[in-house]
């Protein structure tokens, strides 16, 4: 993230999800625009001569504003929510607001990157998500994405429902904003992948999206990955379908890029100086937007190294559990092209949440 939050009364750190200052407990919101939290009053503050308002679901931990025109009184994050659990289902609701807070953190980092987003009530195939809970419906609700739509189960916010799950499936890491992190990675690349020439491209790296899906999700669930998979492949998931690899692909280029960035946003850096471990610095960037997908992924290396000795030294598994060989790199230096030749900046990403909200009105 290339946020660096701070109270904006007493200047100590505060997270992206707080609604109020843990150090001098002043009531904060988070400025989508300005990526800043601001002090607020009765709901309220004033940014550069105009009127912001919470957003309508704060009293669900959402601490994002609404400027005071807006034909709705949630904020941009929540509106791209086409469907959520009924008002009186208040189980769900507060399963929902853990869902949430992972998403607005996907959505301020695909904002930082560039990628546009246009909402699901603006345009026909728009991303939206649908975050439903099979615990209060009784009924299987499928993780998934079908024309920009991202379905997501709440039950999945229970950590022992997500552990179970990720034991019985054989994976490494399971998580809330890996979920949306893999499925938005189906949108995007109905979004990014637009002309033969590219298209071409992608099926030479990921294999050919045209092949039976359903034949594809049969035998990956009846015989497993191939054996030697990780020689080629990111995660056991990504063997399954090239929709699968692609989508992977994306997640992990999220999760690299977006840790690079919150670790040089807090100032985190390896100093050679002070370690045998290498020669040289390792000063992870904001945005690696500029820079070639060897600079990522050499910095990844062992920045993720230092992350994951960081983690065992409290006794739990990796941060980053995973080994990216070269066929993987080739596919994410694809993405990393992808993503960096066809960025908008921030006021062009802001614009399109206007029109859109206008468009509604």
């Amino acid at each position: 993230m290339s946020s660096a939050p701070r109270c904006p009364h007493c200047r100590h750190f505060v997270y992206l999800d707080m609604l109020t200052c843990p150090n001098c407990e002043a009531e904060l919101a988070y400025h989508f625009v300005t990526r800043q939290f601001v002090g607020v009053r009765a709901g309220r503050a004033m940014i550069d001569d105009a009127n912001w308002y919470t957003c309508s679901n704060r009293a669900w931990e959402c601490n994002w504003l609404v400027r005071e025109d807006a034909p709705a009184g949630r904020c941009f994050s929540c509106r791209l929510t086409r469907t959520s659990p009924p008002a009186n289902d208040t189980i769900a609701l507060e399963k929902l607001a853990k869902t949430e807070r992972s998403k607005r953190r996907l959505i301020i980092q695909l904002v930082d990157l560039g990628l546009p987003i246009r909402p699901w009530y603006f345009a026909p195939g728009g991303l939206g998500f649908d975050l439903l809970s099979s615990l209060s419906s009784g009924k299987r609700v499928m993780i998934g994405h079908a024309n920009g739509i991202v379905t997501i189960d709440l039950a999945e916010t229970l950590d022992d429902r997500r552990e179970a799950l990720r034991v019985k499936l054989g994976e490494p890491y399971r998580t809330m904003l890996g979920h949306l992190r893999h499925e938005v990675g189906h949108y995007y690349q109905n979004v990014l992948v637009t002309d033969d020439a590219t298209w071409a491209r992608c099926r030479e790296i990921f294999g050919d999206e045209r092949a039976s899906y359903k034949d594809a999700l049969k035998r990956h669930y009846s015989q497993g990955a191939p054996e030697g998979w990780h020689t080629s492949f990111i995660s056991e998931y990504a063997t399954m379908h090239p929709w699968e690899d692609f989508a992977e692909t994306f997640a992990h280029y999220l999760h690299i890029t977006g840790t690079l960035s919150t670790a040089a946003a807090i100032g985190i850096r390896l100093d050679a100086a002070v370690t045998n471990l290498r020669d040289t610095d390792v000063v992870p960037l904001l945005s690696y937007g500029d820079q070639p997908i060897q600079q990522l992924l050499g910095d990844w290396d062992w920045m993720s190294r230092a992350f994951n000795r960081i983690n065992r030294s409290m006794g739990f598994g990796d941060l980053y559990p995973f080994e990216i060989s070269t066929p993987a790199k080739h596919k994410l230096a694809f993405m990393h092209d992808l993503v960096t030749h066809a960025p908008l900046t921030i006021d062009e990403q802001v614009a399109i949440a206007l029109v859109a909200e206008e468009e509604r009105a």
